[in-house]
């Protein structure tokens, strides 16, 4: 795990922000990580090996922004081909997430905790360092593990460009 701190990449009520790891792009192979799923089970980039994947990152799904991009990622899931994987990671506990899933309906996404270690934030570059929490980020991996597109929300607070994510993730799909 690289130790790297961004600072002022992100802002979080317009206030600059540290992001712990490395600037994932476009291109790069996607990083590997350890988060919990449901029951506690750890889950890893190769839990989707053979998938196309879309990692929402949020800093927490009880934020109403957060629930938004949430809601609108579980309703274009259901959308999607079998082998397409929707994720959502936040520092939520495992059962805040699965009680905020069971609430908002959203069985179409994964919701994965990255509580424990922070693995995930570390890897991808999105760990707040000043809140612990994630900074606000969409990703888009091919079935080979790769980075389709890569999206720092600038200011952790506002949406992400759905419609971008969306289109490359169709995109390759249908490849």
């Amino acid at each position: 795990m690289s130790d790297l701190e961004r600072k002022n990449a992100v802002t979080f009520k317009n206030n600059p922000i540290t992001l712990v790891g490395p600037e994932i792009k476009a291109g790069q192979k996607a990083p590997d990580f350890k988060v919990l799923g449901e029951g506690l089970k750890e889950v890893t980039m190769a839990d989707f090996k053979g998938k196309t994947v879309l990692i929402s990152v949020v800093p927490s799904v009880d934020t109403p922004v957060c629930e938004l991009q949430t809601k609108r990622f579980n309703e274009e899931a259901s959308k999607l081909p079998a082998d397409v994987a929707v994720l959502t990671v936040s520092m939520d506990l495992p059962f805040a997430l699965k009680r905020f899933c069971g609430a908002a309906q959203t069985a179409k996404i994964q919701p994965l905790s990255d509580h424990r270690d922070a693995s995930f934030g570390k890897a991808y570059g999105v760990l707040i360092k000043e809140l612990r929490l994630l900074a606000r980020a969409v990703f888009v991996l091919d079935p080979q593990g790769n980075v389709q597109y890569a999206e720092y929300v600038k200011e952790v607070t506002t949406h992400p460009d759905y419609d971008k994510a969306l289109g490359v993730l169709k995109a390759g799909a249908k490849a």
